[in-house]
């Protein structure tokens, strides 16, 4: 399927590293003109730099998005690479740790800077030039954790949950402008780090030393879902690059779960 993204200008957060590294790369090899975002300029030049090597176009932006300034200097710094942006991809969070008896006050005001204000910063900026010319995408990478929130980590669910609310009312505040709004939430994704932590925990229960050999005990003890596989990175890409894609026009206000059928919920 052609998703129409040649020639479509795309900005993904927090892109020098992980799932949304995926996300630019999946964006650019479908023909958008891509730009990678990290707080560390360096880092995003040098995944923007391998994707022009793979035959794609893109370039890196830096900016502390957790502040209004430095969100606004990556976003300008896209826009002067770029031209306007035509899809937002608001991709940067951090799931830090914490409980109800360690995680103070601070932690969950952090929470929210990075997860929610972060991307309504961003999502404000871009809103404007969209509206202009009657289209635009923005998608926000979320958790099924809005959905069934566990009982560890509560700033950061609760902060993924505002996220997902923040998502619908933008989503109406758009209503017949040609921008939909909408929220990609993974489950346990299959990143490199996730990969070495439980390998590591399966050569010490004996469990084996690949990842072949480690994923049925890691779905068995730590989760389930219907299967039988934890979901890759480029999973989530490639239903993010349709989301954000001009096939999906008839899609807006939604949390669209990416989990391998783990929370099997109808909502």
């Amino acid at each position: 399927m052609d998703l129409q993204l040649k020639g479509k200008t795309v900005l993904v957060t927090g892109s020098n590293r992980g799932t949304g590294r995926v996300i630019a790369e999946t964006m650019a090899r479908e023909g958008a003109r891509t730009v990678v975002h990290g707080f560390d300029l360096t880092a995003a030049e040098a995944v923007a730099a391998g994707i022009v090597k793979a035959g794609g176009e893109a370039h890196g932006v830096a900016g502390d998005i957790t502040t209004d300034e430095g969100a606004a200097a990556a976003f300008h710094a896209a826009v002067k690479s770029v031209g306007p942006i035509d899809i937002l991809i608001n991709n940067y969070g951090t799931a830090d740790a914490g409980s109800w008896s360690r995680s103070e006050t601070p932690d969950w005001i952090e929470a929210y800077e990075k997860n929610v204000l972060s991307a309504m910063r961003l999502s404000r900026l871009a809103m404007p030039a969209m509206k202009e010319r009657g289209w635009g995408r923005i998608v926000m990478l979320g958790t099924i954790g809005s959905t069934e929130p566990a009982a560890r980590m509560p700033h950061y669910y609760a902060a993924k949950g505002a996220l997902a609310t923040m998502t619908i009312s933008l989503a109406k505040e758009l209503a017949r402008t040609g921008i939909t709004v909408n929220i990609v939430s993974p489950g346990l994704i299959r990143t490199k780090e996730v990969e070495d932590r439980f390998i590591a925990q399966g050569r010490e229960k004996g469990w084996g030393t690949t990842w072949d050999e480690v994923e049925p005990h890691v779905l068995k003890t730590f989760m389930n879902n219907l299967t039988g596989k934890v979901t890759t990175t480029e999973e989530v890409a490639d239903v993010v690059a349709f989301v954000a894609s001009p096939r999906a026009g008839g899609m807006t206000a939604l949390n669209i779960r990416v989990d391998s059928g783990t929370t099997a919920l109808v909502v």
